[in-house]
């Protein structure tokens, strides 16, 4: 089975390839090759597919707190102090020049540990000013210093050590990830409804076209005829104005059937592509046909789907567990700060460079220290006041989910009484389309020898007209109430044979 990625490309099990016409301005489209055009055209679906995108490079931003950072400086200093009194006393002055390089890493752990590790190295050259019987005399020096392996460790015991900010950024980012993928799927499912909606509805405004042109055939017939009664004297010329009545009807229905056909298409359309200017003189021509096949209805199972399947329940469940999230590092952050110190490196020293060096390279002037600090927050304002608005907020979270839970059973409820309802006025309509055929057919035979009006027949006319379009409004209704129905459980894709994978 093919799969429907970040980047929607189709990934449904689809069969269907579009038919080829040598028609350029027709178009014959099953119900499957329009859930392939949507799926891959489709602008809203475009639109919402970089949610899960952005999602992921904030994700991907969060680990930058475990990024370590790396630093070197360099310096040169010169100072000359000069001669000076102390005490009544002259004391000669001095020079020196210093050069000062440093360089370290510091960063952090996912267990929330942060560790500093650097090093540094100096070099000092100059000399003193002495007075002695009269005489002046400079005394040079020259000496070398540093420590390398200078690693500073610290680790929280109670306040930052199960959650700290970066683990907080980061386990968010992982549920709104979860979140967007849901906000995708959801705009999958009401897109291939939409779709499917549109699909039914340009059948039926197909099948509308079908039946005005069929009531301007009867309409034009009987005219014919009465005028022919008209000329023989078997009829007054009067009913022959209700003739033309009911075909100057007729046609301005047929107008506008042709129209409302139109808007149908272009409704379509402009779900199915992201170039509504290619599609515009493209007539697309459904192979599909009005009929209904009887479904059986469990509000109970239905309720079971759209408690696991609905995108947006599931949403709301998310946004529960990252409000759960949060409340775990408010209660973390109303901890003292109790955390271990320790460090550990080298020293050297000598008169040059290459001396320190030799002396890092010995190893055998260590340093350390360890031991801990403790800082306690003596009123702690903030952290109690965020845990406990924290609390509030998912207490809110929890009712808007009941809330959203108990809607989606109504709606769900709502969805399978109007399939229902549709499914007993397929029915109805059908009935009602015979009879109203057997109507005409015997009112006109009474016509033919007499016994009948125009009236009457331009009347069961009419009776059949709205009969047909009432049983193919039936037929329309009734697809488009299954595929509300699977909407409201949330199981769309599963009808379709749709699988939807985030990548």
């Amino acid at each position: 089975m093919k799969k429907i990625g970040a980047s929607l490309f189709l990934v449904a099990s689809l069969t269907g390839l579009f038919a080829q016409t040598n028609d350029p301005a027709g178009r014959p489209l099953s119900l499957t090759d329009c859930f392939t055009e949507a799926l891959k055209h489709n602008l809203n679906l475009q639109i919402e597919q970089t949610a899960p995108q952005i999602s992921l490079y904030n994700l991907q931003s969060a680990y930058s707190g475990y990024d370590p950072t790396f630093n070197f400086s360099g310096q040169h200093l010169y100072n000359d102090s000069g001669a000076s009194f102390q005490n009544g006393q002259h004391v000669a002055g001095s020079d020196y020049n210093e050069q000062f390089y440093s360089s370290g890493f510091n960063g952090g752990t996912p267990w929330g540990m942060t560790y500093d590790l650097a090093g540094n190295v100096s070099r000092t050259t100059g000399k003193n000013f002495a007075t002695l019987g009269g005489t002046n005399y400079f005394l040079p020096f020259q000496n070398s210093g540093g420590q390398v392996g200078a690693l500073t460790l610290t680790q929280p015991l109670l306040k930052n050590f199960w959650i700290d900010s970066t683990r907080l950024t980061i386990r968010v980012n992982k549920n709104r990830l979860k979140y967007s993928e849901q906000g995708l799927r959801g705009q999958v499912i009401t897109t291939v409804t939409a779709v499917e909606n549109a699909y039914y509805e340009l059948i039926y405004a197909r099948e509308s076209v079908n039946v005005q042109q069929e009531a301007l055939v009867l309409a034009q017939t009987q005219l014919d005829q009465d005028k022919q009664r008209v000329q023989v004297g078997s009829l007054a010329p009067l009913d022959v104005q209700q003739d033309e009545a009911q075909v100057a009807q007729s046609r301005a229905n047929l107008i506008a059937a042709e129209n409302t056909m139109s808007i149908d298409q272009n409704a379509l359309k402009n779900l199915l592509t992201d170039h509504y200017s290619q599609w515009h003189d493209v007539e697309i021509q459904p192979t599909a046909t009005l009929a209904a096949e009887r479904e059986l209805f469990d509000v109970q199972d239905s309720w079971n789907k759209g408690m696991t399947g609905r995108p947006d329940l599931v949403q709301a469940r998310l946004n529960v567990e990252a409000q759960g999230i949060q409340l775990k590092y408010f209660r973390n952050q109303l901890f003292p700060e109790v955390d271990l110190i320790g460090s550990y490196g080298y020293n050297g020293s000598g008169q040059n460079f290459n001396d320190t060096f030799n002396q890092f390279s010995d190893a055998n002037r260590p340093f350390y220290s360890y031991g801990a600090q403790l800082s306690i927050p003596l009123g702690n304002v903030g952290a109690r006041n965020n845990l406990k608005s924290g609390k509030a907020t998912e207490k809110q979270l929890l009712l808007q989910l009941k809330q959203l839970e108990q809607n989606v059973m109504v709606q769900i409820d709502d969805a399978v009484k109007a399939a229902q309802s549709a499914w007993e006025s397929v029915d109805a309509t059908k009935s009602a389309l015979i009879y109203a055929e057997a109507a005409l057919d015997a009112e006109q035979k009474k016509y033919a020898v007499g016994k009948s009006t125009t009236f009457t027949v331009l009347q069961l006319q009419k009776n059949l007209t709205s009969a047909r379009s009432d049983e193919i409004r039936a037929l329309a209704n009734y697809n488009q109430a299954l595929a509300n129905l699977a909407a409201a459980e949330g199981s769309t894709l599963e009808r379709h044979n749709l699988d939807v994978e985030v990548k």
